[in-house]
Formats: C-alpha cells, structure tokens, sequence
C-alpha cells in the first residue's frame, strides 16, 4: 500500500490575528507591541502575552522599511579568486557575526578582488541602494579608495587599520610595528644576524608599520639589513613557498626569516623542509597573527598574536554604536600585540 507524506504549512500568525483574540483595533495591536506609550500598561501587557502565546514573529521587512534602514552590516572581503581559504578572514567573519547577531543584526557579506573595479562597484551597490546602514572596512591600504568614498558618501563605517587617507575616521589597528620589533629581537637574541623580512603587498597599511619595527629591531642591534633579503609576497601561503625558497637558495642564505603574517611564514616552513632543512635548527621563523594553524604546525610556529576574533566583535560593535548615534569612548583604538615562542625559532645560533 502506498504511503503518502503530507505536509502541513502553517499560515504566520498576524496582528489581526491577534486583535480578534485580545480584542483590540489592529492599530492598537501594532503600537502595544511597538512599545508606544499612548497604550495602557495594562494593555501592552495582555497583547504582548498573547502575541507570545500564539506565536507570532513580527515582519522583519516590512519593520525595516518603516524604519528606512536595513540592521544590516556590510563586510566585502578582499580577496583574489571565488573563495576565501585565509584563516584571518574567517576569524573576523566569525567575531563580527556574533557580535552582530547579539544585537540583532544581520551582515552581508560579499568577496571581491582586491583593488579593482568590480570591488569598488560592490560597495557603490551596498550604499547606493542601501542595502547595509554600515560597512567594516578591513586590511586598508595606504591611498584606500574604499575609505576615500565612504567618506565623500559620508556613509557610516569602522576600519579595521589605518591609513593615509585625509579625513577622520573610526578604526581599530594592532601595533605591527612594535609586534614586528619583538619579533626581530627575538630572534637577535637567538644570536641571529642574516634575517629576512617577507612584507605584505606594498600598498597595505599594515606593510608600512611592519617594515618599521624591523627597521627598528635591526638599527637597534647595529645590524645592517641586506636589500636581497626584503621581498613582498601576498599573504598567502603560495607566496610565502616562493619568497622563501628564493631566500633558502642563495648562496649566502639568512638564518632566519620574519613573515609578516602566518600563511607566508606556514609557506617558508613548507619550503625548508622541501630542501631538506630542519625548521628551528636550520633556519628559523616567526609570522605574524596567531591564527588557529599556527599552533598546530610541524614544527608549531613562534608569532606575533592579535586578537582576530575579538577584533571582529570589537568592530562590529562599534559600528552599531555608531549607527545608533551613540558616542564612542575612543574612536582611534590601538592594541598591543603578544609574541607567542614556539618550536620553529629553534635554540640560540652557536
């Protein structure tokens, strides 16, 4: 005998729903249940328990649109190809969606190659036809046309770093240049002297502050830095593989290497062991992030920690801050990072 699955769909409760069983105007429902104070305590209550008892969830569109905004953050991840497999990416994502969600937000998330038309277009459509109230702003850049619109748009947002941009701005930044600086000196103290620095791309922000504490780490030491021993690589781990083998290769090679985030420096461990060396005796390595893999590496890497997904709250949080016209204590927030030791620096040189 055949069976048959029936599926009942249950209509949404509605404020006229509601009216008939309480016994009020819909007019009266809707403002009980917006909270106005023309409406009887007495009243409020009984809608409001009613309304709960019988399920109802009120329009989420139709809320928005009478109040002309979205609750929606905006968020465009800059990245190159249709996916984004960068562990920095997603702990922000994860800090800033759970930030949001506490507050009843929502946030709209798009990938974009970075610096090129199509990104700037993502961000004309998320304003112009606002589909965000706020956008977070993330890895900016020197000459950041992102932040240089959202300005002249004078659309509310948070920046996740610095930049040259003219103009104030709310943002939130890790002190690369004394993250870097510790870094360096760690590794001095190693007994370290031919070190090498893989920067991100030189347009970014954060690739200016780092260079800065290496410079600094080194003059400190009276150590020169060795031109042939600089190089960009991306932040991914691809590049991190290429910059490094270069460096392992020459014929005078550096004793360690200072990736400025930590798929560049998981890449250079790739490429030592690929030759045949031993990461922490051979040649030592330090990144920059902490992210999860760090820790979990062969050998488990030395870096430089900053709080990813507490960053991603902290930015969400202070765009909603914004956005409901509510003073922010510091508008300009500095963290100070953590180097956290670990295997692959090695013992001290001999």
């Amino acid at each position: 005998m055949p069976c048959f699955l029936l599926r009942v769909t249950l209509l949404p409760v509605t404020l006229k729903d509601i009216a008939q069983k309480v016994g009020y105007s819909i007019t009266t429902v809707s403002r009980a249940l917006a909270g106005y104070d023309d409406v009887a305590e007495s009243t409020r209550q009984l809608v409001t328990k009613t309304a709960a008892e019988m399920g109802y969830h009120p329009n989420a569109t139709a809320r928005r649109l009478q109040k002309q905004r979205s609750d929606t953050i905006g968020f465009i991840i800059s990245t190159f190809g249709p996916r984004f497999s960068d562990p920095y990416f997603s702990e922000t994502l994860a800090g800033i969606g759970n930030a949001a969600a506490e507050q009843d937000y929502d946030v709209l998330v798009s990938t974009r190659s970075p610096g090129t038309p199509e990104e700037m277009q993502a961000y004309e459509r998320f304003v112009q036809g606002r589909r965000v109230d706020g956008m977070l702003v993330v890895r900016t850049r020197k000459h950041d046309t992102r932040i240089v619109y959202l300005l002249e748009q004078q659309f509310p947002f948070v920046a996740c770093g610095r930049s040259r941009v003219e103009g104030d701005f709310c943002y939130l930044d890790t002190d690369g240049t004394a993250g870097i600086c510790e870094a360096t000196h760690h590794l001095i103290n190693l007994g370290h002297r031919r070190i090498a620095i893989i920067l991100p791309p030189e347009n970014m922000m954060f690739a200016h502050y780092r260079w800065l504490g290496f410079e600094e780490a080194m003059a400190g030491a009276g150590l020169p830095i060795d031109e042939m021993l600089v190089e960009y690589g991306d932040l991914t781990e691809h590049s991190g593989y290429e910059v490094g083998r270069t460096f392992l290769t020459r014929d005078d090679p550096p004793s360690a290497i200072v990736a400025c985030n930590d798929l560049m420096a998981l890449g250079v461990i790739s490429a030592a062991q690929g030759l045949g060396l031993t990461v922490g005796r051979d040649v030592a390595v330090t990144g920059f992030d902490d992210v999860t893999l760090a820790a979990h590496s062969h050998p488990p890497l030395t870096t430089v920690r900053q709080p990813i997904y507490e960053i991603g709250r902290r930015i969400c949080d202070m765009l909603i801050h914004l956005l409901r016209g509510e003073t922010l204590e510091e508008r300009h927030v500095i963290l100070e990072p953590q180097l956290v030791v670990r295997e692959s620096c090695g013992a001290k040189v001999q």
